[in-house]
């Protein structure tokens, strides 16, 4: 069973995802981190993330294990991994680890912003998981001061926005819902609350 759980930087895809993964024994995949880890690699490195060349070069000889998940959470490491995930070769050298993961069983469950349409299109169950871009920069700026980090709300919020939009306008799978996607708008619920809609979904596509 492969469940593909698609949206926006905060929509809180994530902690679905890894509760729906545990809660139907299959395999997790944040596939953000691949990009993110390509991003802060890349950044640890001195090199220029906008370097499709070096990005690639990056990617094809990723150490998954090389840095902590507070070091590839940072708005600096977002940003890159952002510029990064618009290049056609280094989603290429990180697609077919996405497609293993998914097909080893029992399967698993992915989160990212084209598992859906590209990774996984023929994918049992598809979630496009979004909230209002406020409430996302809400949470993202909780999330950075548990982590230290001093960024204001109106930066993180900015930075939201740009993001969404290099997103959804690249021209290598760009953000956007499948069209057999169920779309969960968790704006106003908190997490149990989306759990248990996102459950439903599943169950109920099984």
């Amino acid at each position: 069973m492969i469940v593909a759980i698609d949206g926006p930087a905060a929509s809180g895809k994530g902690t679905l995802a890894r509760r729906i993964a545990k809660h139907f024994g299959l395999t997790y995949l944040d596939t953000g981190s691949l990009y993110r880890t390509v991003a802060c690699a890349m950044l640890a490195d001195g090199l220029d993330p906008h370097d499709a060349e070096a990005a690639h070069h990056t990617a094809e000889t990723l150490d998954l294990k090389r840095f902590e998940d507070a070091q590839l959470r940072t708005i600096a490491v977002g940003e890159a991994a952002s510029v990064v995930a618009a290049m056609p070769k280094v989603r290429q050298a990180l697609l077919e680890l996405q497609r293993t993961v998914a097909s080893t069983p029992p399967g698993a469950v992915l989160d990212g912003r084209d598992i859906g349409t590209v990774v996984c299109p023929d994918a049992d169950v598809k979630l496009f998981v979004t909230a209002s871009p406020e409430e996302r920069a809400r949470r993202r700026h909780l999330e950075l001061q548990a982590g230290g980090d001093v960024q204001t709300y109106d930066l993180v919020l900015e930075q939201l926005r740009i993001r969404d939009r290099r997103d959804a306008e690249r021209s290598e799978a760009p953000l956007k819902p499948a069209e057999d996607a169920v779309l969960l708008d968790t704006s106003e619920l908190d997490i149990e609350a989306a759990f248990q809609a996102a459950v439903e979904i599943v169950s109920g596509k099984r």
